[in-house]
Protein backbone atom coordinates (compact mmCIF):
# COMPACT_ATOMS: atom_id res chain seq x y z
CA UNK A 1 0.00 0.00 0.00
CA UNK A 2 1.41 3.11 -0.68
CA UNK A 3 1.88 5.95 1.96
CA UNK A 4 1.06 9.78 0.85
CA UNK A 5 1.46 12.99 2.39
CA UNK A 6 -0.03 16.40 1.19
CA UNK A 7 2.26 19.04 0.08
CA UNK A 8 0.01 21.87 0.61
CA UNK A 9 -3.58 22.68 1.36
CA UNK A 10 -6.36 24.12 -1.36
CA UNK A 11 -7.56 22.88 -5.22
CA UNK A 12 -3.22 22.88 -5.70
CA UNK A 13 -2.45 20.39 -2.88
CA UNK A 14 -0.48 17.43 -3.79
CA UNK A 15 -0.35 13.94 -2.73
CA UNK A 16 3.04 12.41 -2.56
CA UNK A 17 4.83 8.50 -2.25
CA UNK A 18 6.77 9.52 0.54
CA UNK A 19 8.91 6.74 0.23
CA UNK A 20 10.30 8.34 -2.87
CA UNK A 21 11.87 10.61 -0.52
CA UNK A 22 13.50 8.01 2.12
CA UNK A 23 16.46 6.84 2.51
CA UNK A 24 16.45 3.22 1.14
CA UNK A 25 17.74 0.68 3.38
CA UNK A 26 21.65 -0.21 2.77
CA UNK A 27 21.72 -3.56 0.62
CA UNK A 28 25.48 -4.25 -0.09
CA UNK A 29 27.93 -6.46 2.44
CA UNK A 30 30.71 -4.27 2.33
CA UNK A 31 31.93 -0.41 2.78
CA UNK A 32 33.86 0.50 -0.05
CA UNK A 33 36.30 3.12 1.45
CA UNK A 34 38.00 4.24 -1.51
CA UNK A 35 34.65 5.37 -2.81
CA UNK A 36 33.85 6.78 0.28
CA UNK A 37 36.90 8.67 0.47
CA UNK A 38 35.97 10.22 -3.43
CA UNK A 39 33.03 11.44 -2.06
CA UNK A 40 33.57 12.53 1.07
CA UNK A 41 36.87 14.84 -0.37
CA UNK A 42 34.46 16.31 -3.25
CA UNK A 43 31.81 16.95 -0.04
CA UNK A 44 34.93 19.14 1.16
CA UNK A 45 36.03 20.71 -1.94
CA UNK A 46 33.23 20.55 -4.17
CA UNK A 47 29.41 21.99 -4.11
CA UNK A 48 28.10 19.22 -6.06
CA UNK A 49 28.90 15.55 -6.97
CA UNK A 50 27.25 13.21 -10.10
CA UNK A 51 27.98 9.41 -10.43
CA UNK A 52 27.41 8.11 -13.87
CA UNK A 53 26.67 4.96 -14.40
CA UNK A 54 24.74 2.37 -16.77
CA UNK A 55 22.20 -0.05 -14.51
CA UNK A 56 23.32 -2.22 -11.74
CA UNK A 57 27.14 -0.36 -11.62
CA UNK A 58 26.01 0.53 -8.12
CA UNK A 59 25.33 4.12 -7.62
CA UNK A 60 21.89 3.83 -5.69
CA UNK A 61 23.89 1.94 -3.39
CA UNK A 62 27.13 4.11 -3.22
CA UNK A 63 24.73 7.52 -2.68
CA UNK A 64 22.87 5.57 0.56
CA UNK A 65 26.32 3.99 2.05
CA UNK A 66 28.14 7.66 1.47
CA UNK A 67 24.33 9.47 3.08
CA UNK A 68 24.56 7.42 5.78
CA UNK A 69 28.49 7.89 6.49
CA UNK A 70 28.61 11.37 5.63
CA UNK A 71 27.17 12.59 9.02
CA UNK A 72 24.84 15.30 7.28
CA UNK A 73 20.81 15.22 7.39
CA UNK A 74 20.16 14.13 3.73
CA UNK A 75 17.42 15.07 1.57
CA UNK A 76 16.43 12.29 -0.82
CA UNK A 77 14.15 12.37 -3.78
CA UNK A 78 14.28 8.92 -5.76
CA UNK A 79 12.70 10.55 -9.82
CA UNK A 80 10.43 8.65 -11.83
CA UNK A 81 9.81 9.41 -15.33
CA UNK A 82 6.64 11.21 -15.08
CA UNK A 83 8.26 13.65 -12.51
CA UNK A 84 8.90 15.77 -15.34
CA UNK A 85 6.55 17.74 -14.63
CA UNK A 86 7.76 20.77 -13.37
CA UNK A 87 5.31 20.45 -10.20
CA UNK A 88 5.51 17.29 -9.39
CA UNK A 89 9.23 17.45 -9.48
CA UNK A 90 9.34 20.15 -7.06
CA UNK A 91 6.77 18.79 -5.16
CA UNK A 92 9.05 15.58 -4.18
CA UNK A 93 12.06 17.92 -3.76
CA UNK A 94 10.75 20.62 -1.81
CA UNK A 95 9.31 18.52 0.44
CA UNK A 96 12.29 16.06 1.20
CA UNK A 97 14.02 19.43 1.74
CA UNK A 98 11.62 20.33 4.22
CA UNK A 99 12.00 16.87 6.01
CA UNK A 100 15.17 18.70 7.57
CA UNK A 101 14.45 22.40 7.30
CA UNK A 102 10.32 22.57 7.62
CA UNK A 103 10.14 26.21 6.18
CA UNK A 104 11.86 25.65 3.13
CA UNK A 105 10.31 27.18 0.08
CA UNK A 106 7.90 28.86 1.30
CA UNK A 107 8.90 32.78 1.17
CA UNK A 108 9.89 33.20 -2.49
CA UNK A 109 10.03 29.74 -3.87
CA UNK A 110 6.17 28.33 -3.64
CA UNK A 111 5.18 31.58 -4.97
CA UNK A 112 7.26 31.16 -7.75
CA UNK A 113 5.76 27.74 -8.36
CA UNK A 114 1.91 28.50 -7.89
CA UNK A 115 2.51 31.52 -10.34
CA UNK A 116 3.98 31.91 -13.94
CA UNK A 117 7.15 29.84 -13.84
CA UNK A 118 8.98 30.39 -17.36
CA UNK A 119 11.74 31.92 -15.69
CA UNK A 120 13.97 28.70 -14.81
CA UNK A 121 16.68 30.92 -13.86
CA UNK A 122 14.69 32.99 -11.84
CA UNK A 123 13.47 29.45 -10.53
CA UNK A 124 17.11 28.19 -9.15
CA UNK A 125 17.89 31.84 -7.89
CA UNK A 126 15.02 30.95 -5.10
CA UNK A 127 16.28 27.77 -4.67
CA UNK A 128 19.16 28.84 -3.69
CA UNK A 129 17.97 31.71 -1.85
CA UNK A 130 15.66 29.14 -0.23
CA UNK A 131 18.84 27.34 0.54
CA UNK A 132 20.68 30.34 2.40
CA UNK A 133 17.53 31.76 4.05
CA UNK A 134 16.52 28.06 6.06
CA UNK A 135 20.29 28.22 6.95
CA UNK A 136 20.81 25.23 9.44
CA UNK A 137 22.53 22.43 9.52
CA UNK A 138 24.97 21.12 6.45
CA UNK A 139 22.87 19.34 4.41
CA UNK A 140 22.93 16.54 1.67
CA UNK A 141 20.92 16.62 -1.03
CA UNK A 142 20.25 13.67 -3.33
CA UNK A 143 18.71 13.18 -6.41
CA UNK A 144 18.18 10.02 -7.90
CA UNK A 145 18.00 8.82 -11.51
CA UNK A 146 17.93 12.30 -12.85
CA UNK A 147 18.14 10.86 -16.53
CA UNK A 148 14.64 9.65 -16.27
CA UNK A 149 13.26 13.65 -16.71
CA UNK A 150 16.79 14.91 -18.83
CA UNK A 151 13.99 15.36 -21.84
CA UNK A 152 11.79 18.14 -19.71
CA UNK A 153 12.35 21.55 -21.04
CA UNK A 154 13.13 23.18 -17.52
CA UNK A 155 16.10 20.30 -16.38
CA UNK A 156 18.88 21.76 -18.52
CA UNK A 157 18.57 25.44 -17.27
CA UNK A 158 17.70 24.89 -14.02
CA UNK A 159 20.42 22.77 -12.82
CA UNK A 160 23.30 24.78 -14.86
CA UNK A 161 22.00 27.48 -13.21
CA UNK A 162 21.54 26.17 -9.69
CA UNK A 163 24.75 23.75 -9.02
CA UNK A 164 26.98 27.32 -9.35
CA UNK A 165 25.10 28.89 -6.74
CA UNK A 166 24.60 26.29 -4.01
CA UNK A 167 25.81 27.84 -0.27
CA UNK A 168 28.95 25.86 1.35
CA UNK A 169 26.83 23.80 3.66
CA UNK A 170 24.44 22.18 1.13
CA UNK A 171 26.30 19.87 -1.64
CA UNK A 172 23.73 17.94 -3.79
CA UNK A 173 24.42 14.70 -5.43
CA UNK A 174 23.08 13.50 -8.43
CA UNK A 175 23.02 9.57 -9.77
CA UNK A 176 22.54 8.92 -13.69
CA UNK A 177 23.27 6.55 -15.97
CA UNK A 178 24.01 9.57 -18.34
CA UNK A 179 25.90 12.82 -18.06
CA UNK A 180 23.71 15.84 -17.46
CA UNK A 181 22.80 18.06 -20.97
CA UNK A 182 24.64 20.43 -19.91
CA UNK A 183 26.81 22.62 -19.89
CA UNK A 184 29.22 21.50 -16.75
CA UNK A 185 32.24 21.86 -17.97
CA UNK A 186 33.24 24.91 -16.27
CA UNK A 187 32.50 23.93 -13.02
CA UNK A 188 34.99 20.64 -13.80
CA UNK A 189 37.33 23.43 -14.40
CA UNK A 190 37.12 25.04 -11.38
CA UNK A 191 36.85 21.97 -9.36
CA UNK A 192 33.36 22.69 -8.01
CA UNK A 193 31.80 19.66 -9.35
CA UNK A 194 33.23 15.85 -8.91
CA UNK A 195 32.32 12.82 -11.22
CA UNK A 196 32.62 9.81 -10.43
CA UNK A 197 31.97 7.24 -13.36
CA UNK A 198 31.36 4.09 -13.83
CA UNK A 199 35.24 2.95 -14.30
CA UNK A 200 35.28 4.38 -10.77
CA UNK A 201 32.66 2.38 -9.80
CA UNK A 202 34.24 -0.79 -10.61
CA UNK A 203 35.05 -2.85 -8.21
CA UNK A 204 38.50 -3.72 -7.83
CA UNK A 205 40.44 -7.17 -7.13
CA UNK A 206 40.91 -6.31 -3.74
CA UNK A 207 37.38 -5.14 -2.91
CA UNK A 208 36.24 -8.20 -4.99
CA UNK A 209 38.19 -10.64 -2.75
CA UNK A 210 36.85 -8.71 0.66
CA UNK A 211 33.11 -8.59 -0.59
CA UNK A 212 33.26 -12.51 -1.44
CA UNK A 213 34.59 -13.84 1.79
CA UNK A 214 32.40 -11.21 3.61
CA UNK A 215 30.23 -13.71 2.66
CA UNK A 216 31.52 -17.12 2.87
CA UNK A 217 33.47 -17.24 -0.34
CA UNK A 218 36.42 -18.13 -1.52
CA UNK A 219 39.36 -15.45 -3.36
CA UNK A 220 39.34 -17.73 -6.35
CA UNK A 221 35.55 -17.49 -6.88
CA UNK A 222 36.14 -13.62 -6.61
CA UNK A 223 39.19 -13.47 -9.20
CA UNK A 224 36.77 -15.36 -11.71
CA UNK A 225 33.59 -13.59 -11.07
CA UNK A 226 35.27 -10.39 -11.41
CA UNK A 227 36.29 -11.24 -14.57
CA UNK A 228 33.18 -12.70 -15.92
CA UNK A 229 31.57 -8.74 -14.30
CA UNK A 230 34.16 -6.83 -14.92
CA UNK A 231 33.60 -5.33 -11.82
CA UNK A 232 29.97 -4.33 -12.44
CA UNK A 233 28.57 -4.14 -9.09
CA UNK A 234 25.33 -5.75 -9.69
CA UNK A 235 26.89 -8.44 -11.87
CA UNK A 236 29.41 -9.16 -9.13
CA UNK A 237 26.05 -9.50 -5.96
CA UNK A 238 24.44 -11.22 -8.79
CA UNK A 239 27.71 -13.96 -8.66
CA UNK A 240 27.69 -13.91 -5.22
CA UNK A 241 24.17 -15.04 -4.35
CA UNK A 242 24.14 -17.38 -7.17
CA UNK A 243 27.83 -19.37 -5.38
CA UNK A 244 25.86 -18.30 -2.04
CA UNK A 245 22.78 -20.00 -3.35
CA UNK A 246 24.70 -23.32 -4.76
CA UNK A 247 26.82 -23.72 -1.78
CA UNK A 248 23.94 -23.91 0.55
CA UNK A 249 22.33 -26.77 -1.65
CA UNK A 250 25.24 -28.40 -1.59
CA UNK A 251 25.47 -28.62 2.68
CA UNK A 252 21.70 -28.92 2.39
CA UNK A 253 21.84 -32.11 -0.03
CA UNK A 254 24.85 -33.51 2.22
CA UNK A 255 22.85 -32.63 5.37
CA UNK A 256 20.50 -34.89 4.02
CA UNK A 257 21.45 -38.18 3.09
Amino acid sequence: MLIVELTSQGPSAMQLIIEKILLPPPITHISRPRLLGLLHESLKSCCSTIINGRAGAGKTTLAGDFARDSGRPTAWYKVDAPDGDLQVFFGYLIASIKRHRPTFGLRNLQPILNGNYDEIPLLADAFAFELVETDGEPLLIVIEDLHLVYDAPWVVSFFSRLLPLLPSGVHVIITSRTMPPAPLWRMRSKQSLCVVDEAELAFTRQEAIEFFESVGLSCEQATIALDHTHGRAGALHFCADSLTTERQKLLDGAAAV
